[in-house]
């Protein structure tokens, strides 16, 4: 039996989608802002994997609300973690691009020296490495810009902006577009080969913000000139993102590579057209 955290979200969803027999797992039954009280929570599980899809990701509300994202994104883990491994349990939690500054020329790999510029990046840095110490032979998987065709994100958020109007997008962030059904399908095949440790997981190819949204207009059948580029600087937000969000694996000879994202965002937006 496979348990899944956070299943209501983008990829605990996709994880649904892939594995109906799964148990899926809601704040109700987990609450990850509460670490003291967790393992008396996970005692009460039957699983033999427990794949960890929650996280605090409100970034910005990060910047003033530290504690909570460390408690959801780091103790609750090394709790996860902890218990998994006392249980014989297999172990999965997911990480991401806000590790690291952004300020590398090229695509960050596993062995890149982390360098978070943002309370999210510290709590969720924080998460990788309690995991791993509390549990050598878990899975971490980073990650990148989630989408999917069930939930509200940036792709629909654009879709729904550039139907009404015309908007601006920066340009001057870059990374790899991830749909949540194709990173639940790779880390069921990571799971297969009874992959452990540090694993960067996003889909194939590069872009940057303006570019995705305008692909994604495209196949809408939205004017994509409607989407003009702009500047970070432009937008100022609480949080500061990385520049550059490009995670490639050191170990792609060992775990496989994910499909383009550019073969996996028609059938987000298709399905995003369905309920927008």
């Amino acid at each position: 039996m496979i348990s899944i955290t956070g299943a209501t979200g983008q990829l605990g969803s996709a994880f649904l989608r892939l594995l109906p027999a799964a148990d899926g797992l809601t704040r109700a039954d987990l609450d990850l802002t509460r670490p003291d009280l967790l393992r008396d929570r996970l005692d009460r599980l039957s699983c033999d994997t427990l794949i960890n899809c929650a996280a605090y990701t409100a970034v910005d509300q990060a910047e003033t609300d530290e504690p909570t994202a460390e408690a959801v994104n780091a103790l609750s883990v090394e709790v996860m973690a902890k218990w998994a491994a006392d249980h014989s349990v297999r172990f999965v939690t997911y990480s991401t691009d806000y590790v690291f500054d952004g300020t590398k020329s090229g695509p960050y790999v596993e062995s890149d020296l982390p360098n978070p510029q943002s309370a999210y990046g510290r709590t969720k840095l924080l998460g990788e490495r309690m995991a791993s110490e509390a549990n050598p032979d878990c899975l971490v998987l980073r990650t990148s810009w989630v989408i999917s065709g069930s939930h509200p994100n940036f792709v629909s958020t654009i879709l729904r902006l550039a139907r009404e109007k015309s908007i601006s997008v920066v340009d001057d962030q870059h990374g790899s577009p991830t749909l949540a059904d194709d990173l639940a399908s790779h880390t069921v095949r990571l799971l297969d080969l009874a992959a452990v440790g540090l694993v960067h997981a996003t889909s194939e190819g590069a872009t940057t913000w303006f570019h995705l949204a305008q692909a994604a207009a495209e196949i809408a059948g939205i004017d994509p000139d409607r989407i003009s580029p702009c500047s970070t600087a432009e937008f100022p937000r609480p949080a500061r993102r990385p520049a550059n969000s490009l995670l490639v694996s050191e170990r792609y000879p060992e775990v496989g590579r994910m499909r383009s994202w550019r073969e996996s965002l028609p059938s987000a937006v298709e399905q995003i057209l369905t309920w927008l």
